[in-house]
């Protein structure tokens, strides 16, 4: 799951953007308001953790211009302590949720995959694909009702092609969702993350459209 962080306070931004990459995240970090408000143009994430306290473009105008441009990522808000008005005009605004500052690392995960899941409509606690048994909540996987380990890349895309199950994806999107800009890419990660799920999973789980993508057929 690919997140936008834009947060200008340093010490917070370098805790969420490490805590959550460490979580299984795949974290863009921006500390400018501006810039953080084109990123959404330009990569396709999954939810974005929005500070409302920017120097020079504040968070209610990033995400009222979201959501004028109709752009429909789960944002959860950041606001500090006991500021009941922001959070009130954050939310009818357009944001889904909101966290007072200072906050926990695990509760901003779990209000994540929460967000996300429900954009995703899949709320159910396992994702069952043949054989297969996700487990959004523990990042685990059964095959077989055998567990199986995944290094954190092939979980990212396996989570992926499960919550777009029946959907060609792209090489180049599936990239953009595993990979932050910051992170080097080589030019067959995704096939060679494909080839290990393939052994860990089974051959036929992953079906290969030629010079188009990847899927999960039903």
């Amino acid at each position: 799951m690919r997140i936008l962080l834009i947060e200008d306070d340093r010490l917070i931004g370098d805790g969420l953007n490490e805590g959550l990459n460490r979580l299984g995240f795949t974290t863009d970090w921006f500390q400018n308001g501006a810039d953080g408000h084109e990123a959404i143009y330009q990569a396709p994430y999954d939810a974005v953790v929005l500070d409302l306290g920017l120097p020079d473009m504040d968070g209610l105008s990033i995400l009222k211009s979201w959501r004028k441009d109709k752009r429909k990522e789960p944002v959860l808000i950041l606001t500090a302590q006991g500021d009941v008005d922001q959070r009130v005009i954050g939310l009818d605004s357009g944001a889904d949720d909101y966290l007072s500052k200072p906050f926990a690392l695990a509760e901003v995960a779990a209000r994540l995959k929460a967000l996300i899941r429900r954009r995703n409509d899949r709320l159910e606690p396992v994702v069952s694909f043949k054989n297969i048994n996700y487990y959004p909540e523990t990042k685990t996987v059964e095959n077989d009702g055998k567990p199986v380990v995944l290094a954190p890349k092939e979980l990212m895309l396996l989570e992926v092609l499960l919550m777009n199950r029946n959907k060609v994806m792209s090489k180049e999107f599936l990239e953009n969702k595993l990979y932050s800009w910051d992170e080097e890419v080589q030019s067959n990660a995704v096939e060679v993350h494909v080839h290990h799920l393939r052994k860990k999973l089974g051959k036929e789980i992953i079906k290969t459209i030629n010079k188009i993508g990847y899927v999960m057929e039903d």
